[in-house]
């Protein structure tokens, strides 16, 4: 099972940008569709976007649509979510999320459907 990381989490204003990183290891990023999903307190955690392994296809929640941007970088076993225009409601532990797929184009938002998951890291939007 591949072992994900997340960085570049952080306080800032609202406004503001920031961007999350995930680094895998012990499994190329490159079998995997991997997804960021974030978790407010006493929310349940909510999908946020989508990325398939080729990358050519994206998914991403309405809340953030226009403002967050997910991509992969394949060959240094990472993927990111550039998060632009940030909002207080925007303040949560955001987590990265991985499945081992063959079909290079599946993209999903439901986080049953991820097997790998990542410690997570806070970010916080003050307004």
């Amino acid at each position: 099972q591949v072992q994900l990381v997340e960085s570049g989490g952080g306080l800032v204003q609202a406004g503001g940008s920031l961007r999350l990183s995930c680094a895998a290891s012990r499994r190329t990023v490159s079998n995997y569709s991997m997804g960021w999903f974030r978790q407010a307190p006493g929310k349940e955690r909510e999908f946020v976007a989508a990325i398939s392994r080729s990358g050519g296809s994206t998914n991403y929640a309405d809340s953030v649509k226009g403002r967050f941007t997910i991509s992969r970088d394949n060959a240094k076993n990472t993927v990111y979510l550039q998060m632009n225009s940030l909002k207080p409601e925007d303040t949560a532990i955001y987590y990265c999320a991985g499945r081992f797929i063959i079909n290079a184009a599946w993209v999903s938002v439901a986080r049953l459907d991820y097997d790998s998951w990542g410690q997570g890291t806070q970010v916080t939007v003050s307004s």
